[in-house]
């Protein structure tokens, strides 16, 4: 059986720092979406907003057919916004990977600081990521979006500090 850790949250809403900190903490590998699709600008280029959305959802199915070769008794921390596909895309991965027990951390902050987060970190991220003109609508998304409440959820706002022994602790009791 393997388990999966979903970190969700939209763009720049924390998300990358805990499910790094867990990962690290717990000693599980960290598959994140931006990590693969990196990768496939690189080789494929970059493109439109269209483009972009397309190498999102090969990096997100890259991640499950990653995890579907993972030993059973793997857990794996997936870093991804998970409110940019339909649910059933999820569950479809979920059962192709063998994933049998799942959890989420939602990682949330108030828009207008995520907006501050992803204008302030624009001139590091890749060329292929939205720019600019993204910060508006991404700022609306955050006051807005919501965790997939399918399993187990674990709720952070990422403009405090980080509980990672409450973290551990929530884990251990999830994933028993």
């Amino acid at each position: 059986m393997k388990r999966a850790l979903l970190v969700n949250g939209v763009p720049a809403s924390g998300k990358s720092t805990v499910a790094k900190a867990v990962s690290e903490a717990e000693g599980w590998p960290l598959l994140t979406l931006d990590t693969i699709k990196e990768s496939l600008f690189g080789h494929l280029g970059i493109g439109d907003r269209d483009y972009n959305r397309q190498l999102g959802k090969a990096s997100y199915e890259a991640i499950f057919a990653l995890i579907a070769d993972f030993p059973p008794g793997t857990t794996a921390v997936i870093d991804a916004w998970f409110g940019f596909q339909p649910p059933d895309v999820l569950q479809n991965h979920l059962l192709r990977a063998d994933i049998a027990q799942v959890a989420e951390i939602w990682c949330h902050a108030p828009g207008k600081i995520v907006g501050e987060r992803y204008r302030a970190r624009l001139s590091e991220r890749h060329a292929g990521h939205l720019g600019a003109s993204y910060v508006p609508e991404l700022v609306a998304l955050a006051d807005t979006a919501q965790p997939l409440g399918t399993f187990p959820l674990l709720d952070i706002e990422t403009t405090k500090p980080l509980d990672l022994a409450g973290l551990r602790n929530w884990l251990g009791i999830v994933f028993r």
